[in-house]
C-alpha cells in the first residue's frame, strides 16, 4: 500500500468497491463508484502499488501533459473517503480500480488490512454481468452474501454460485474468511447492448446501495441519462427487425416470470425512495416532478452504441449466468 496522505478518522465506515474489467459489464459498477467520488468530492488518500498487481502490457499506463510537463498515470486501485452528512453522518471508503493481473490473494489481503485499520464495518462490492434481460424493463439487481446472519438481516441471498469467478468473488470470499461482513450487488446488463456507458444499470446499483446502507445518494443527472439511454436503445433496436423481435421475446419471458421488480412491493419501495428524496431535498428527479417511471422520457441525451444482433455466442453463459435472466435480491448471483 502506498499511502498518499495520513489515514483519516472515520465515522461508522462502509467500504464500497468496484473494479473495471470482467466484473464490470457496461462499466456500470465502476461508474457507480466514480459517481459517488464526484458527487461527494472524495479525497484520494491511498493507492496500491501498481508494480505488485498489474501487467502493464495488459493494462497500459497513459501519458498526459500537465502544464507542459509530460506525466504518466499508472493503472492501479485507489482509495478515497467521503463523508455523508445528515442527522447520522457516516463515512464511505471508496475503492475504485482495475481487476488485478496477478497476486489476487495478496491484493485482497492488502485491502482488508486497510479496511481493518480504518474500522470498516461492512464491505459492499459492486459488479455488473451480461444477461438475457431486456433494456426496456427495470434492471435486475442481485444482492448476495456468504454470511447467513447478514443474509437474514439485510434480506439478501446466500450465494450458491459455482464456476469461474473474478476479483469481486475472490474479495468477498476473503472478507468472509477474515470475519468482515461483505455483500455483493450485481446489475444485469443486456448482452445485446453491452457497450459502455450504461447509466440505467449504474442508477439501479446506486438505488440498491442506498437502500442497503441507508444513505441518501445524490443522483445528479443519472436519472435523465438513464431515460435518454433507454430511448436511444429503443430507437436503435427499432431500426433492426431481428433485434426488435428478440427484445420482444425477452420482454415476454420477463413479464411471464412475474419478477419482484414488477410487484407491488417493489413499486412501493421505489415510491418511498422518491418521497424520501423529495422531503430531504435530494436529486432523484428533475425538479421533484415525481418518480422516474411516472414521467415522459426526454429526447436523445446519452446515445448508446447500436445493439448487437443476438447470436448463439452472444447468448452463452458467463459467470453469474444463473441470475442473468432478471433476478432481484431473492435470486442468486455470483459471490
Amino acid at each position: 500500500m502506498i499511502e498518499l496522505e495520513g489515514v483519516p478518522e472515520l465515522i461508522d465506515p462502509v467500504m464500497v468497491a468496484a473494479f473495471e474489467g470482467w466484473n464490470d459489464a457496461g462499466d456500470a459498477a465502476s461508474t457507480a463508484v466514480a459517481h459517488l467520488e464526484r458527487e461527494w468530492k472524495g479525497d484520494v488518500f491511498a493507492a496500491l502499488d501498481a508494480e505488485d498487481y498489474y501487467d502493464f502490457q495488459v493494462n497500459r499506463p497513459t501519458v498526459f501533459m500537465d502544464g507542459g510537463v509530460r506525466k504518466i498515470t499508472w493503472p492501479t486501485t485507489r482509495l478515497s473517503v467521503v463523508r455523508v452528512g445528515g442527522e447520522k453522518p457516516r463515512d464511505l471508503v471508496l475503492v475504485r480500480g482495475i481487476e488485478p493481473s496477478m497476486r489476487w490473494r495478496s491484493f485482497c489481503n492488502e485491502l482488508l488490512g486497510f479496511a481493518h485499520e480504518l474500522g470498516v464495518e461492512l464491505v459492499v462490492i459492486l459488479g455488473a454481468l451480461l444477461g438475457d434481460t431486456p433494456h426496456t424493463r427495470p434492471v435486475p439487481i442481485s444482492g448476495t452474501t456468504s454470511d447467513t446472519d447478514l443474509a437474514q438481516r439485510m434480506d439478501l441471498e446466500e450465494t450458491k454460485y459455482e464456476g469461474p469467478t473474478g476479483i469481486v468473488g475472490v474479495l468477498q470470499e476473503a472478507c468472509t474468511h477474515a470475519g468482515v461482513p461483505a455483500v455483493s450487488l450485481w446489475a444485469a446488463v443486456p448482452h445485446y447492448v453491452s457497450q459502455p456507458p450504461n447509466p440505467k444499470a449504474t442508477l439501479a446499483l446506486l438505488n440498491r446501495l442506498e437502500d442497503l446502507i441507508d444513505v441518501r445518494i445524490p443522483l445528479g443527472e443519472l436519472p435523465e441519462d438513464a431515460r435518454a439511454w433507454q430511448v436511444g436503445v429503443d430507437q436503435l433496436a427499432a431500426e433492426d427487425t431481428e433485434v426488435a423481435e428478440y427484445v420482444q421475446t425477452l420482454e415476454e419471458a420477463r413479464d411471464t416470470a412475474e419478477l419482484p421488480e414488477a410487484s407491488g412491493e417493489a413499486i412501493a419501495r421505489e415510491f418511498e425512495r422518491y418521497l424520501r428524496r423529495r422531503d430531504g431535498g435530494g436529486h432523484a428527479t428533475d425538479g421533484g416532478e415525481g418518480p422516474p417511471y411516472l414521467r415522459d422520457s426526454p429526447g436523445d441525451r446519452t446515445r448508446p452504441p447500436k445493439p448487437q444482433k443476438p447470436t448463439a455466442e452472444s447468448t452463452g453463459t458467463t459467470e453469474s449466468a444463473e441470475s442473468a435472466d432478471g433476478t432481484d435480491d431473492e435470486d442468486s448471483s455470483e459471490d
